[in-house]
């Protein structure tokens, strides 16, 4: 889709063009020409509108600037549709594709991503407005996950036996296939990692994805799908569908196998409700409001700056990022001064270098929110240790490191997710304290415990309510553990990525059994209440017997 007056922002991407972003936005699945008034589908795959002329087309801004950078088509529910077919017409022949094949494939992108990184990087920062060293931490995901799946997706998928229902005369094997058509709808703070970390399990267990992006950061997933491309992934295996989530959420739920979402709370029940009406299965990674405890022999300095990345991280617009820290009484004000000291020390900014420690919000409702969360804790008496300003002067949604103290707990930035960067801290009497006070959320995603002693961190950490709790690090320890299942409790969510479980949820088993001796039933030539004590006088003997054995290993276990 061709754009006037190329924005200068894009001149600033050190490997961009207004031509090579337009080139982008011409991968987008439609299924007819944009200015196409007849509804003809076009003949040959993908278009895009040429002339720019489209009306219902979406604008693509740069938070660094404000600046429209590109324009992608608003898809809608016949572009769904027809990306879905196509989509199911090359799932068949991928589905018999050797698992190692697909292994093969998939490492190869992994290849072309960290290849061709600094156009990723470029593309990143210009659709998020991160700080390139944000940017880095996001992109690296990609190729380690890539890595992961590729290794480990043959096993995970391969034939399991399983024990019998009478060993020696049964057999039973367990089977995995893909569900066919994944729809996978990623967010726009982590738009490459996001996405990446639902759809390439989902083709490495054999499916086929069609992807709809936020509609503020389109280009990567576009970009990403070129590379897979590259890689020698299939034609029409993998679509992109852009547009407003209201116009094509829906349809793409209605028509695909499986649905992985990442967002909000309110919009995840939405989708768990659509797909249990589809009787289709679902992956929801949604909302957080992360707690950070501190415990009283912490080494307050690691800590603090350890929780400098907890909660400040891609400006705060993190699905993981800590705001609600709780800190025992007796390391109290020596860790608030040091929190605030590591705070004031990071550095703004949207350049194409490693200069600055935090970016921009993503756009201006973003950094209402913020404002709104920060102004209502002030007028309930909280007390603003650092920042809590905007600065334009650095770029339009910029927003300083915020730390909150004295925040009244029915104040909403208590209460709620703010996905920016601020965070509220609280002195509690003991660890106990500190985890009541971490579980008293309905959110459940992420958390993390600090501590001298790494054992008594790890049994706190178990008392904790959320699906990953890192101990002495503020999220990369479980989130970096792919092979480890990631996801939330309560409304943070349903269903795991990472680790085999987040290649299974993109399979159905299927259970074969089969009996050596013919059909399983009363036998002939025996009377039948005969059979029926002989068989529960087995049963007592085999179930005393099994329990025999496992005393008997619980005992060498011991020693």
């Amino acid at each position: 889709m061709s754009s006037t007056d190329p924005p200068t922002v894009i001149g600033d991407a050190p490997t961009l063009t207004a031509r090579r972003i337009d080139g982008l936005a011409d991968r987008v699945a439609r299924s007819r020409p944009a200015n196409d008034g007849d509804g003809d589908e076009a003949d040959g795959g993908d278009t895009g509108d040429d002339d720019g002329d489209d009306p219902d087309a979406i604008d693509v801004f740069a938070p660094a600037t404000s600046e429209r950078i590109g324009r992608v088509p608003a898809c809608d529910a016949d572009d769904v549709e027809r990306a879905v077919e196509r989509a199911r017409e090359a799932q068949a022949e991928w589905a018999g594709t050797p698992a190692a094949e697909r292994a093969r494939i998939v490492d190869r992108f992994g290849d072309l991503v960290a290849d061709r990184r600094e156009e990723l990087l470029d593309v990143l920062q210009l659709e998020t407005g991160k700080s390139r060293r944000t940017a880095v931490e996001e992109l690296f995901d990609v190729p380690t996950g890539c890595s992961y799946v590729a290794r480990e997706a043959p096993d995970a998928l391969a034939e399991e036996r399983r024990r019998g229902v009478a060993p020696g005369v049964t057999t039973a094997t367990v089977t995995r296939e893909p569900v066919g058509v994944v729809g996978v709808i990623s967010p726009w703070n982590y738009p490459l990692t996001l996405s990446m970390a639902d759809a390439i399990p989902a083709l490495a267990a054999g499916n086929a994805v069609v992807l709809k992006p936020d509609e503020k950061t389109p280009y990567g997933a576009l970009l990403l799908s070129e590379l897979l491309e590259v890689a020698g992934l299939p034609d029409d295996l993998f679509q992109v569908v852009t547009g407003e989530g209201p116009t094509v959420g829906p349809p793409l739920v209605d028509a695909v196998d499986y649905v992985a979402f990442t967002g909000s709370t309110a919009t995840g029940r939405v989708i768990a409700e659509r797909a249990g009406r589809n009787l289709i299965g679902c992956s929801l990674e949604l909302g957080g409001n992360n707690p950070l405890v501190v415990l009283g022999d912490a080494d307050v300095d690691e800590v603090a700056r350890g929780a400098v990345q907890a909660c400040f991280s891609n400006a705060g617009q993190l699905c993981l990022s800590a705001e609600r820290v709780y800190v025992v009484e007796s390391a109290y004000e020596e860790f608030l001064d040091a929190f605030v000291r590591e705070t004031e020390a990071l550095t703004l900014g949207t350049g194409y270098d490693y200069d600055a420690d935090l970016g921009s919000l993503v756009d201006a409702d973003q950094l209402a929110r913020v404002e709104s969360h920060v102004e209502d804790a002030r007028e309930r008496g909280a007390t603003v240790e650092t920042g809590g300003r905007a600065r334009p002067d650095v770029a339009p949604y910029c927003y300083e490191p915020t730390v909150l103290t004295g925040v009244d707990p029915d104040a909403t930035v208590a209460c709620e997710e703010t996905f920016g960067p601020v965070a509220t801290v609280r002195p509690v009497p003991d660890a106990a304290a500190a985890v009541a006070a971490a579980n008293d959320s309905p959110y459940g995603l992420n958390a993390s415990v600090w501590t001298a002693d790494r054992e008594r961190g790890a049994e706190v950490a178990r008392e904790i309510d959320c699906g990953t709790v890192n101990v002495n690090d503020a999220f990369l320890a479980t989130w970096g553990a792919v092979d480890a299942p990631m996801g939330g409790f309560g409304d943070s969510g349903l269903g795991r990525r990472h680790g085999h479980e987040g290649i299974h949820r993109y399979t159905e088993t299927r259970t074969v059994g089969v009996s050596r001796v013919g059909p399983l039933t009363f036998p002939d030539r025996i009377p039948t209440d005969w059979f029926v004590r002989g068989a529960f006088a087995g049963m007592r003997i085999a179930r005393g017997a099994r329990r025999g054995v496992d005393a008997l290993r619980r005992r060498l276990s011991r020693r």
